[in-house]
């Protein structure tokens, strides 16, 4: 019996609950000591002198290490622009600058965590304070600060397209849409803080025991910042409290191995571990990148779209981190999943002062359609056409060319994801086009003074790396038995962050090699026994992962029938190339594969507060294949709670380069008492061709379109647009009281 299209129970489902399961910080290995780290705190200076003298000699100490100790001293997922350990006596050029108040400025190893705290705060440090630039804007303007001295301005990337004649399509426009929309930076809020351990192992490796999204991307940079062959690094994942793309760059995995390896030059082999508090977790990594985009669209009556120009800026932080792959996203999408004649999109990603931006669920996609879904919606209501056929009239189709150039693979289906979506929220389709459900099928208020409304938003998602990022993902498998397969073993690197990944690897393994589930066991996320996958990310690891599984078992099958047992076969998948932008048009093949999702959501506004009330969500997927259909349904639910405390209170705030919000007393996520009163997950399963048994990805798709849903539905209840958010009581209730006058 196949195991594909079962919702069999989490592979780690029993551990969790019991708590038998082990997150890095549960793990204590004997005579471990602790590590602690100073951080700036500054968010622009220079260090001209770093005094350990009295931490070094504070009781309890075993070393005290600052950029003098770091070999190369630099690392990055995009370029290696951020130091290890900011300081002077550093080989590397600026390293004895800080340019947000999160850089890592020394580390101290001591026999317990309350005396590493310690001895940090006996370290002096001299700065020289620089001018701040945390408004992105006004960086890219300015060429005399740089944020990094060795590059020419602040601008990162600019990202160009160029498709037809804009403004010859903004003449044959009947209705002009030009609006500003800005988007907030977004704390991860993981549950489980940074924690890892460092020590040298039985073989003699640096050896790092971390939660990550991708094993062999962690080696790799741990080898390149401390200048060390690569098969002296060893990453480890045990469980994992939660990633969300947070995990993507490196927050204490160099350090544990700096001090391993310290140590061990001192002659002291012990194990070093460290614990985050949520404070350093929300100050020390990487957040949602805050984006501006300045949209102009224009449509002809008809509702066909003659016209899209935007200007997208998109606040990097103090280093690359994935802002250069975020901001790919967020411009092939910032003009949606239509088809448009006539497109310019220039994109910029600047270095600022602020937190450093990165990966977050969507990476760029949600930013994006948020400016997108909102110009639509606002051009379907300013010709008086449904929302829904004003999609219809001009969503991408198989062999449609996008705004670069090139048409979307082969099969696309947001066409038939909206449409489901809106079916199920009761939009109806006659022979005039589709119109949208009756007022009184939302119900009625409980008070006067609260007011309903509904919309719809939709949007796609990348599957995988894009824009020519070398991807590819290997599987290994064994096969044990006499005259019959009585043992599968699958070794497989890629992450589970709490998505499911391990259950969907154990169900494709046994499907691919026609055993049942109970006979595979797998080895996961260990360099040392395990090859590079790929990351955790891009909705692309059960695509990657099952296309490696189905190669390797073909193969270990054939030596299996050929008698050449034990058998065992690796394999690695790489799908079509993708191709980054031409630097003058845009041009490109930015992706190998994509997912579908569309929204419907009914809110609740109250008049008098401006408190908005989440009352039901219709989802719809296009999975390709569900593997595991309780693993997506989960995955649905959760991208919208998420996207839910994104789009209505999770206001981070940063002034002056400083964070406002650094503890979850100020910083809100949803609880249980703020997710949405009903979500109806609609998955459907049109197939994706190169994806194995069909599959495409989903882990991100739900969020893409939240936010610019309930924007929709606040405007069908209240008849006022918002073009930023979150949506917070406060910005809620003053814009109703501009509205009217108050």
């Amino acid at each position: 019996m196949t195991a594909i299209g079962k919702s069999v129970p989490r592979v780690d489902a029993h551990g969790k609950v019991t708590g038998e399961t082990l997150y890095p910080g549960d793990i204590n290995l004997p005579n471990q000591a602790y590590l602690k780290i100073l951080f700036a705190g500054r968010p622009h200076a220079i260090i001209k002198r770093i005094d350990t003298e009295n931490a070094a000699a504070s009781r309890g100490v075993l070393a005290v290490l600052t950029a003098k100790d770091v070999a190369i001293n630099g690392y990055g997922l995009i370029y290696p622009d951020q130091p290890v350990l900011c300081g002077p006596g550093s080989s590397r050029r600026f390293a004895d600058r800080v340019r947000f108040i999160g850089d890592q400025v020394a580390v101290v190893i001591a026999e317990s965590e309350e005396l590493a705290t310690r001895a940090t705060k006996l370290i002096k440090v001299d700065y020289e304070d620089l001018p701040l630039l945390t408004d992105p804007i006004e960086a890219m303007k300015n060429d005399s600060l740089l944020i990094h001295p060795d590059r020419e301005d602040n601008i990162l990337r600019h990202n160009k397209i160029r498709k037809g004649d804009v403004e010859a399509g903004f003449s044959q426009a009947d209705v002009i849409i030009e609006a500003e929309y800005k988007t907030p930076v977004q704390e991860h809020a993981y549950l489980q803080p940074e924690a890892g351990l460092g020590y040298i192992d039985e073989e003699g490796r640096i050896t790092v025991q971390v939660a990550g999204q991708w094993t062999h991307e962690d080696q790799e940079a741990i080898a390149l910042a401390l200048n060390l062959p690569i098969h002296r690094v060893r990453i480890i994942y045990p469980a994992i409290g939660g990633a969300f793309g947070g995990r993507e760059d490196m927050s204490v995995q160099i350090i544990l191995a700096l001090a391993a390896i310290k140590l061990h030059e001192r002659g002291i082999d012990r194990p070093v571990k460290i614990i985050w508090s949520r404070e350093e977790s929300i100050v020390g990594h990487h957040k949602r990148h805050a984006f501006i985009f300045r949209s102009k669209w224009g449509a002809t009556n008809d509702g066909k779209i003659t016209a899209a120009e935007v200007e997208v800026i998109q606040d990097g932080g103090a280093y690359a981190c994935t802002s250069t792959k975020v901001l790919g996203n967020a411009t092939l999408m910032c003009v949606g999943p239509y088809e448009i004649a006539n497109v310019s999109v220039d994109a910029y990603s600047v270095y600022t002062n602020n937190l450093p931006g990165g990966a977050f669920r969507g990476f760029g996609g949600p930013q994006a359609a948020f400016a997108a879904e909102c110009q639509i919606n606002k051009l379907a209501h300013a010709l008086g056409i449904d929302p829904v056929e004003m999609r219809m009239r001009n969503l991408l189709r198989d062999g449609s060319l996008t705004a670069v150039g090139t048409p979307l693979p082969e099969v696309v289906t947001i066409d038939r994801v909206v449409a489901a979506s809106a079916e199920m929220a009761g939009w109806e389709k006659g022979p005039e086009g589709w119109s949208s459900p009756p007022a009184e099928s939302l119900g009625s208020p409980a008070e006067k003074y609260l007011k309903r409304g509904i919309g719809i938003a939709c949007g796609f998602k990348n599957i995988g790396f894009s824009f020519g990022h070398p991807e590819k993902c290997t599987t290994s498998i064994e096969l044990l038995g006499g005259s019959e397969i009585e043992r599968v073993i699958v070794y497989q690197a890629g992450a589970d962050v709490g998505q499911g990944a391990h259950t969907v690897i154990a169900q494709m393994t046994a499907d691919a090699v026609g055993v049942p589930l109970e006979m595979v066991e797998m080895v996961l996320s260990d360099t040392a026994k395990t090859e590079d996958s790929g990351s955790a990310s891009a909705s692309r690891l059960t695509y990657m992962t099952g296309n490696s599984i189905r190669g390797a078992a073909a193969e270990a099958l054939m030596h299996w029938r050929a008698e050449d047992r034990p058998a065992k076969a690796t394999f690695t998948y790489t799908p079509s190339a993708t191709t980054d932008f031409d630097s003058s048009t845009g041009y490109s093949t930015p992706n190998f594969a994509y997912g579908y999702v569309s929204e419907v959501a009914t809110v609740e506004v109250d008049m008098e507060t401006g408190h908005v009330r989440l009352l039901k969500v219709i989802c719809a997927d296009d999975v390709g294949k569900a593997i595991n259909m309780q693993q997506i349904v989960g995955q649905i639910e959760g991208g919208i709670v998420q996207a839910a405390g994104y789009a209505l209170m999770e206001n981070f705030i940063q002034e002056n380069g400083q964070v406002a919000t650094q503890h979850l007393s100020t910083y809100l996520i949803p609880t249980v008492l703020d997710i949405p009163e009903e979500v109806e997950s609609v998955v459907l399963e049109f197939a994706e061709p190169n994806g194995p048994w069909g599959v495409r990805g989903m882990a991100e798709m739900p969020y893409i379109p939240l936010a610019p849903v309930v924007v929709a539905a606040l405007h069908d209840a209240t008849g006022i647009w918002f073009d930023e958010f979150p949506l917070i009581p406060e910005r809620v209730l003053l814009k109703l009281q501009e509205e009217k006058g108050t």
